[in-house]
Formats: C-alpha cells, structure tokens, sequence
C-alpha cells in the first residue's frame, strides 16, 4: 500500500509585493546606430517607437544588474532577502550555460541555501517566472519568491544587421511575489509555437560554431560568432493575429473585462504592434498604457517589469492598479496575466 504523502498547506493568494528595476548608465540615441544600418533617426521611429536605448558597460554583467534591481524590489516590498524562499530568473542571454544566474544573485542578495534557478523563454520570460512564482506561493512551496528579468541583448547584437541592431537593449527588473489575503495575480495564459522559431533566433548554435573556429585555424580562413537575428514581419504577423486571444484569456480567467483594467502593459517589443493590440482589444483610452520603448528599447525577458516602473514612476499608474502583462517573443512564446500593479522603493 503506497505510503501517504505529506503536502506543504496551501495559501489562498498571491500577489506582488514589491518592483525595482535596473537601467545601464550608457544612453544609446538613434544617431549612434543609424549609421552602421543605412537608416535614419525617423525610420528607426516610425518602425519601432525607439528613440533610446541603455546597452551595459563592462561591470553592468547580468548578475550586478539583477541583484540591484532585486535589492530596490525588496526594499519597496518591506523585506529581507532571508526571507526570500526562491528565486526565479528568467533570461535569454547570460553567457554561460551554468550555474545559473539565479543561484549567483541570490548569493550575492546574502541569502542561504536559498532554491533559484533561470527560465529561458525570450520575451515571454518574465511572466513564465511570475507563473511558476505565484503557484509556488499559492501552494505553500513558499512565503516569498523573488522574480527578475534581466538582459544584455547588446552581447548578442551584429551592430550592422539593420533588422535588430536598432531594436535589442539591457536592463533589468524584479518583483517580488508574496502571500496575499486577496488575489494579485490571475491564472496565466501561456503557450509555444517552436514552429515558427525562425522568427527570432540564434543563428548558429555553439557546436557549429566551435566546428567553424577549429576549421579556420587549420585552413588560415575566418569565421563569424553567432548572433542574434529577426524576421520582423513575421513577428508582427503572428503578434497582431494571435495575441488578441492570448489577451482574451488572460482577461477571462482573471473574471476582468478591458474596460476594467487601469493599465496595459504588454511586452516593449514594438508601438506598433502595441497600437494594434490596443485597437483589437477595444482598451479605453482611460486605461494607462505602457510606452517604455521609447527610451528603453526591447529588453526581452525584463521589458515588463520595467515598463510597469516606469508606469508606477511617471505616476500613470500607481500602486494596487489593475494592470494586464503581456509578455511575447522568440519561442514564439506567450504568456500574460492581469495582476495588482506593486509598490516600488
């Protein structure tokens, strides 16, 4: 007879206790870009909605830049980080395939013998992570999870590829996730489709490319490290036809219609494809939308908590609004969710 297994008492609720959020120093105009792509600054405007963006120094790596936005989120959620119980870091572009990140901010945040791990799921990772975090609270795993999303997408870019060389930026954002007498955090609606992984991808994996350098040194001939590369049209076919459904069923399982909502705060990829969702959904012109590309670029994983700073900074937005998250990109994956938008430091 199988032995009866004990089970951690569930909690009732999540919800976001706390933001913070990390922005490079180094202001990147589109006057420095355009001139290694061919373009100019109003094409760059016109096509994306960027004037800006932050690309790293050398010391702003991936873990400096997780553990200071994740030091502001605790403090703005009135914690410690012992009292942190997991840490969730979703990315697509730290450099090493291990340890993760995750373990090396929780060590650097001071916490012990602490669960952390990454989540790679492109644009959409930030709210894969806030998924898993909520369930973890929600089910009694834990008391807090800290969640980031973090990038830095300029490691990554061919700087005269004139599809995404403009688009790409650093940063990062965290939240942190915590037990709640009422709801913060709707169920989520997610999903792939790794058929279309063309879309947004690597170009060459590693083992490709090592075989290439070791071809090159014994020929005398030169090869090009792997980049990140776009299909732009495809993106944006696929994001104005699909994510309204995504959006619809974030909205319905959270019981909240459009006309409900205080903000929107879909992924920082493009204003266009953020004007096209707004006009399918029907989102009221009442209703705060987040326009952080402008300045900011396309940080991928930490795009939404760092727009929903700087929703919550500009004073659109403010603490307890109800807000649907939108996350969406390489995979292609989605996920979205309708949360009570947290208190920042």
């Amino acid at each position: 007879m199988p032995t009866h297994i004990a089970t951690a008492p569930p909690v009732a609720h999540a919800a976001l206790l706390g933001l913070g959020v990390y922005r490079p120093r180094r202001v990147v105009p589109n006057s420095e870009i355009v001139d290694k792509i061919d373009s100019s600054d109003e094409w760059i405007r016109t096509r994306s909605g960027i004037e800006a963006r932050h690309w790293a120094e050398a010391d702003e790596t991936i873990v400096s830049m997780s553990t200071a936005a994740a030091r502001d989120a605790l403090h703005a959620a009135g914690l410690e980080a012992g009292q942190v119980d997991a840490v969730i870091l979703a990315t697509s572009s730290q450099m090493v395939l291990g340890p993760s990140a995750g373990a090396i901010v929780a060590t650097e945040l001071g916490m012990h013998d602490t669960a952390a791990f990454d989540v790679s799921a492109g644009c959409a990772g930030f709210c894969y992570a806030l998924a898993n975090a909520a369930n973890l609270i929600r089910s009694g795993q834990a008391r807090h999870v800290l969640v980031i999303g973090v990038e830095r997408l300029s490691d990554l870019l061919d700087v005269h590829d004139r599809t995404c060389a403009f688009i790409f930026a650093d940063g990062a954002g965290a939240v942190v996730v915590g037990a709640s007498d009422t709801e913060g955090v709707g169920p989520v609606a997610w999903g792939s489709d790794g058929a279309q992984t063309d879309a947004i991808k690597q170009d060459k994996d590693f083992q490709q490319y090592f075989a290439e350098v070791a071809e090159a040194e014994a020929t005398g001939g030169t090869t090009v490290r792997p980049y990140i590369r776009m299909n732009g049209t495809a993106v944006f076919r696929w994001a104005v036809t699909f994510l309204e459904k995504a959006c619809r069923d974030a909205l319905d399982q959270a019981g909240v219609a459009a006309e409900q909502l205080d903000a929107f705060v879909p992924h920082q990829a493009n204003s266009r494809i953020t004007d096209a969702l707004i006009r399918t959904l029907g989102i009221p012109d009442s209703v705060a939308v987040a326009r952080d590309i402008a300045q900011t670029g396309n940080t991928s994983a930490a795009s939404i908590p760092m727009a929903m700073e700087q929703l919550l900074r500009s004073g659109a937005s403010k603490p307890g609004d109800t807000a649907l998250l939108l996350g969406f990109g390489a995979g292609l994956a989605y996920a979205g969710q309708v949360v009570n938008l947290p208190a920042i430091a």
